[in-house]
C-alpha cells in the first residue's frame, strides 16, 4: 500500500548555525538511506523554502493568486516521501524514524489509487 509522508517542521527555517544545518542534512541523508536500503521509497523530494510558495484559488471563476503558503503557521511543509509498505503501522514506523518526528509533525496519508 502506498502512503505519502509529509514533513512539517520549523527546523527548516533559516537562521540556524552551519553545524545544526549540517547535522540536519546528515540526519535526513541517513533516514532516506535507510528507506532506500529497505526498498520502500516510491518517490520523494525536499521543497524550496516557503518564501518561494504561491497559492492559487478560483472563486466564482476568477483566479486568485497570492505569494506564500496559504496557512500562516510557523511549521512549513519541507518535503515528502511516497513509500510502499504493507500497512499503516509500517508507514507510522517509518514516519517515527524521520528527523521531523522529534521537532515537527509528519502527516501520513494513503495514496488514492484511481
Amino acid at each position: 500500500m502506498k502512503f505519502m509522508l509529509m514533513f512539517f517542521d520549523t527546523a527548516l527555517q533559516q537562521g540556524h548555525s552551519a553545524e545544526s544545518t549540517q547535522a540536519l542534512h546528515a540526519a535526513w541523508g541517513a533516514y532516506a538511506g535507510a528507506m532506500g536500503q529497505a526498498g520502500v521509497i516510491v518517490a520523494g523530494h525536499g521543497l524550496q523554502g516557503r518564501e518561494t510558495a504561491t497559492t492559487l484559488r478560483v472563486r466564482d471563476g476568477i483566479r486568485q493568486v497570492q505569494d506564500g503558503p496559504f496557512a500562516d503557521t510557523k511549521e512549513q511543509l519541507g518535503g515528502y516521501f511516497v513509500i510502499d509498505v504493507p500497512t499503516l503501522d509500517d508507514a507510522l514506523a517509518w514516519s517515527a524514524r524521520s528527523p521531523t518526528a522529534a521537532t515537527g509533525t509528519v502527516e501520513i496519508r494513503p495514496v488514492l489509487v484511481m
